[in-house]
């Protein structure tokens, strides 16, 4: 027993030499792609790297060339170079109906690939960026003819309303409506309405239109002839139509004789911008009027071509600046209300239109300011032409080197 296991181990031994004596196999390269010595391809993708042939994969939302190969009421088929042409379905058409009524076969169009493939095989395509590019055209020409677009009130945004034509967002500043709307322009909203386009500015995507253009086009001419008359200086009393952000627009009343002599009166509206509101800092210009009131406003500019005054309300009142150093003569002691602090300063109401400044290294360590606070001051110096004025604290008891 113990020979046989013997036997065994020594025949192991000798096939475990000859087996170490034999030539190495050759490695076999870890490249799917390799190419056999002769050259030959061996794999499809090796095969296709020989030929001319492109394999197309699109992807949703890629932008791509291609040209009209057929046309009917419910679809267009489009040739973007794939193995099956792609098409444009009845909805999309229907939301591009315009641009698609003048396209022909042939034509080469961009397209937006909607679905890289449908349960034919189609890519299903998409006129967007075309039909947005076409828009944008088409808003030039109207702009130019003066030809009125439909639109549909969406929501109302600071200053106006948001519309919306044919997908594309548009914007009616409040004072492009008319009287009917000027008060409530919300009353337009998810209401069709005709609007004339007044600015516009593709790489910006701004498109501004004015709604009273079209609504009011006779009065306009009215005020146009009315405005060639206007001139600057001149004084009306108005009425407050807009309390916006940035400003009032107020309704003035112009005197106009007609062929017949018969008085009229012609309405044209006009801004008062925030800062020409008053002599006072104005933040908020509801807290100085409302809608109705009754106001006398100065003209500061006359725009003939859009049709626009800009006005001035503080221009007729005394700028309280004027005498500021007649009234405030250095060193003159007097009293204010702090208005508002700042990293460099508090700020001192002197009276209306007249603010002060107490420079950071004029208030002591020890002393403690807030707003609404009564400071006994003095003036330190005055800058009428930049309307600053300078304050040091009046105190019982001055810290060494205070004035």
């Amino acid at each position: 027993m113990v020979k046989s296991i013997e036997t065994k181990t020594n025949k192991t031994k000798k096939a475990s030499k000859k087996a170490s004596v034999l030539p190495s196999s050759p490695k076999i390269s870890q490249n799917p792609f390799r190419v056999n010595p002769r050259g030959e391809p061996q794999t499809m993708e090796e095969l296709l790297a020989q030929t001319s042939y492109r394999f197309y994969g699109f992807r949703r939302g890629e932008v791509v060339e291609g040209l009209i190969t057929e046309k009917t009421k419910k679809s267009v088929w489009v040739d973007i170079g794939t193995k099956t042409e792609g098409l444009i379905l009845d909805k999309e058409m229907r939301a591009s109906k315009d641009f698609v009524e003048q396209l022909k076969i042939g034509d080469k169009v961009t397209v937006v690939i909607y679905q890289p493939e449908n349960e034919n095989g189609h890519p299903l395509l998409s006129f967007k960026k075309t039909l947005n590019d076409y828009l944008w055209v088409e808003f030039d020409e109207k702009l130019k003819t003066g030809e009125p677009i439909k639109v549909r009130g969406k929501e109302i945004n600071r200053g106006g309303l948001v519309v919306e034509t044919k997908g594309i967002a548009g914007f009616i500043p409040t004072s492009c409506f008319s009287a009917a709307f000027v008060g409530n322009p919300a009353s337009l909203i998810n209401r069709d309405f005709e609007a004339k386009i007044i600015e516009v500015d593709k790489e910006k995507n701004r498109l501004i239109l004015s709604e009273k253009a079209v609504s009011e086009q006779g009065l306009i001419k009215e005020q146009e002839e009315i405005l060639k008359k206007i001139k600057i200086g001149e004084t009306f009393e108005g009425e407050v139509t807009g309390v916006m952000p940035f400003g009032l627009f107020v309704k003035v009343k112009l005197d106009q004789k007609t062929k017949k002599a018969k008085e009229k009166e012609i309405p044209i509206e006009g801004l008062v911008h925030i800062s020409e509101i008053s002599w006072e800092k104005v933040d908020d210009p509801s807290k100085f009027y409302k809608q109705k009131d009754k106001v006398k406003v100065k003209v500061l500019i006359v725009d003939k071509k859009s049709g626009k005054l800009n006005l001035s309300i503080k221009q007729l009142q005394k700028d309280p600046w004027g005498e500021i150093e007649k009234k405030y003569p250095i060193e003159a002691k007097v009293k204010g209300e702090i208005t508002r602090l700042a990293p460099f300063g508090a700020f001192v109401n002197l009276g209306k239109g007249v603010e002060a400044l107490i420079h950071i290294s004029k208030i002591p360590a020890e002393k403690s300011l807030k707003v609404g606070d009564k400071v006994d001051c003095f003036v330190e110096s005055i800058d009428k032409g930049g309307r600053k004025m300078s304050l040091g604290l009046v105190l019982t008891e001055k810290p060494i080197g205070y004035k």
